[in-house]
Protein backbone atom coordinates (compact mmCIF):
# COMPACT_ATOMS: atom_id res chain seq x y z
CA UNK A 1 0.00 0.00 0.00
CA UNK A 2 2.46 2.54 0.74
CA UNK A 3 4.81 1.39 -2.48
CA UNK A 4 1.64 2.85 -4.43
CA UNK A 5 1.40 6.28 -2.48
CA UNK A 6 4.50 6.67 -3.39
CA UNK A 7 4.23 5.84 -6.86
CA UNK A 8 1.45 8.42 -6.64
CA UNK A 9 3.44 11.31 -5.22
CA UNK A 10 5.95 10.69 -7.28
CA UNK A 11 3.79 11.04 -10.01
CA UNK A 12 2.20 14.39 -8.70
CA UNK A 13 5.57 15.72 -8.61
CA UNK A 14 6.46 15.00 -11.74
CA UNK A 15 3.64 16.71 -13.32
CA UNK A 16 3.62 19.55 -11.38
CA UNK A 17 7.65 20.14 -12.38
CA UNK A 18 5.96 19.49 -16.13
CA UNK A 19 3.59 22.44 -15.35
CA UNK A 20 5.95 24.82 -14.18
CA UNK A 21 8.21 24.36 -16.69
CA UNK A 22 5.46 24.95 -19.15
CA UNK A 23 4.22 28.04 -17.14
CA UNK A 24 7.74 29.42 -17.45
CA UNK A 25 8.04 29.44 -21.16
CA UNK A 26 4.32 30.56 -21.90
CA UNK A 27 5.84 33.98 -21.91
CA UNK A 28 8.27 32.96 -25.03
CA UNK A 29 5.67 31.32 -26.62
CA UNK A 30 3.50 34.49 -27.10
CA UNK A 31 6.72 37.06 -26.46
CA UNK A 32 4.78 38.80 -23.54
CA UNK A 33 6.84 41.56 -22.73
CA UNK A 34 5.80 44.45 -20.31
CA UNK A 35 7.53 48.07 -21.77
CA UNK A 36 7.97 51.57 -19.68
CA UNK A 37 7.73 54.41 -22.22
CA UNK A 38 8.52 57.65 -20.31
CA UNK A 39 6.62 59.82 -22.70
CA UNK A 40 3.12 59.41 -25.15
CA UNK A 41 4.19 57.03 -28.14
CA UNK A 42 2.31 57.23 -30.78
CA UNK A 43 1.01 53.66 -32.84
CA UNK A 44 -0.91 52.90 -35.40
CA UNK A 45 -4.10 54.88 -34.88
CA UNK A 46 -3.61 56.11 -31.60
CA UNK A 47 -1.50 57.47 -29.15
CA UNK A 48 -0.16 55.60 -26.05
CA UNK A 49 0.20 57.62 -23.20
CA UNK A 50 3.51 57.64 -21.17
CA UNK A 51 3.16 54.30 -18.73
CA UNK A 52 3.68 50.66 -18.38
CA UNK A 53 2.45 48.45 -21.73
CA UNK A 54 1.95 44.39 -22.44
CA UNK A 55 3.05 43.77 -26.01
CA UNK A 56 2.22 39.99 -27.09
CA UNK A 57 1.54 38.15 -29.99
CA UNK A 58 -2.36 37.64 -30.71
CA UNK A 59 -1.62 33.78 -31.09
CA UNK A 60 -0.38 31.12 -32.86
CA UNK A 61 -2.17 31.25 -35.85
CA UNK A 62 -1.74 35.22 -36.69
CA UNK A 63 1.74 35.85 -35.40
CA UNK A 64 1.85 39.13 -36.88
CA UNK A 65 -1.11 40.20 -34.86
CA UNK A 66 0.66 42.13 -31.63
CA UNK A 67 -1.83 42.93 -28.70
CA UNK A 68 -1.00 45.92 -26.43
CA UNK A 69 -2.87 46.00 -23.22
CA UNK A 70 -2.57 47.96 -20.16
CA UNK A 71 0.50 46.84 -17.52
CA UNK A 72 -2.14 44.37 -15.53
CA UNK A 73 -3.99 43.12 -18.75
CA UNK A 74 -6.96 44.11 -17.68
CA UNK A 75 -7.79 46.25 -20.42
CA UNK A 76 -7.42 45.71 -24.41
CA UNK A 77 -5.94 48.87 -26.29
CA UNK A 78 -4.75 48.18 -29.70
CA UNK A 79 -4.76 44.79 -31.84
CA UNK A 80 -2.59 45.53 -34.85
CA UNK A 81 -0.78 43.90 -37.80
CA UNK A 82 2.76 43.39 -38.39
CA UNK A 83 5.22 42.34 -40.49
CA UNK A 84 8.08 40.84 -39.59
CA UNK A 85 11.69 42.51 -39.31
CA UNK A 86 15.17 41.23 -38.97
CA UNK A 87 17.95 42.10 -36.29
CA UNK A 88 21.62 41.44 -37.29
CA UNK A 89 22.08 40.18 -33.91
CA UNK A 90 19.87 39.38 -30.89
CA UNK A 91 19.42 41.42 -28.12
CA UNK A 92 19.60 40.47 -24.61
CA UNK A 93 16.62 42.95 -23.47
CA UNK A 94 13.61 44.05 -25.34
CA UNK A 95 14.02 45.91 -28.55
CA UNK A 96 12.35 49.27 -29.54
CA UNK A 97 12.86 51.57 -32.36
CA UNK A 98 11.04 55.21 -32.61
CA UNK A 99 10.99 57.80 -35.53
CA UNK A 100 10.67 60.97 -34.59
CA UNK A 101 7.90 62.86 -35.45
CA UNK A 102 7.50 66.90 -36.13
CA UNK A 103 7.74 69.03 -33.17
CA UNK A 104 4.63 68.66 -30.84
CA UNK A 105 4.22 65.24 -32.18
CA UNK A 106 4.87 61.97 -29.73
CA UNK A 107 7.58 59.84 -31.89
CA UNK A 108 5.98 56.68 -33.81
CA UNK A 109 6.45 52.77 -32.39
CA UNK A 110 8.84 51.41 -35.37
CA UNK A 111 10.00 48.00 -34.66
CA UNK A 112 9.50 45.44 -31.42
CA UNK A 113 12.72 42.62 -30.43
CA UNK A 114 11.72 39.99 -27.95
CA UNK A 115 14.72 39.42 -26.16
CA UNK A 116 17.18 36.60 -28.01
CA UNK A 117 15.39 37.31 -31.28
CA UNK A 118 16.45 38.19 -34.70
CA UNK A 119 12.74 38.11 -36.05
CA UNK A 120 10.70 41.19 -34.67
CA UNK A 121 8.13 42.86 -35.53
CA UNK A 122 7.69 45.85 -37.58
CA UNK A 123 4.14 48.37 -37.25
CA UNK A 124 2.05 49.01 -40.34
CA UNK A 125 1.24 52.52 -40.64
CA UNK A 126 -0.69 53.82 -43.73
CA UNK A 127 1.49 54.85 -46.74
CA UNK A 128 1.69 58.61 -46.12
CA UNK A 129 3.11 58.23 -42.41
CA UNK A 130 5.35 54.99 -43.43
CA UNK A 131 7.14 57.66 -46.21
CA UNK A 132 7.30 60.05 -42.94
CA UNK A 133 8.93 57.02 -40.84
CA UNK A 134 11.42 55.89 -43.72
CA UNK A 135 12.76 59.67 -43.66
CA UNK A 136 12.71 60.23 -39.94
CA UNK A 137 15.79 60.02 -37.69
CA UNK A 138 14.85 56.77 -35.74
CA UNK A 139 16.42 55.89 -32.33
CA UNK A 140 16.73 52.62 -31.24
CA UNK A 141 16.35 51.34 -27.63
CA UNK A 142 17.64 48.08 -25.91
CA UNK A 143 15.54 48.01 -22.54
CA UNK A 144 16.02 51.66 -20.83
CA UNK A 145 19.35 52.50 -23.23
CA UNK A 146 19.59 54.38 -26.38
CA UNK A 147 22.01 52.33 -28.64
CA UNK A 148 24.08 54.47 -31.82
CA UNK A 149 23.05 53.82 -35.28
CA UNK A 150 26.07 51.45 -36.03
CA UNK A 151 24.86 49.40 -33.34
CA UNK A 152 21.06 49.23 -34.66
CA UNK A 153 21.73 49.45 -38.13
CA UNK A 154 21.24 45.59 -38.36
CA UNK A 155 17.23 45.90 -36.84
Amino acid sequence: MRVHKLYIVLGLLIAIGFFFELAAHADESNQLTKITFSAPVQIPGQVLPAGTYTFLQANDDHRDLIQIFNADQTLLLATMQTVPTAAREPADDTTVTLAEQQSGKPPLLVKWFYPGRITGHEFVYPKEQAHEIAQARQQTFVGSKLVSNEQAAGE
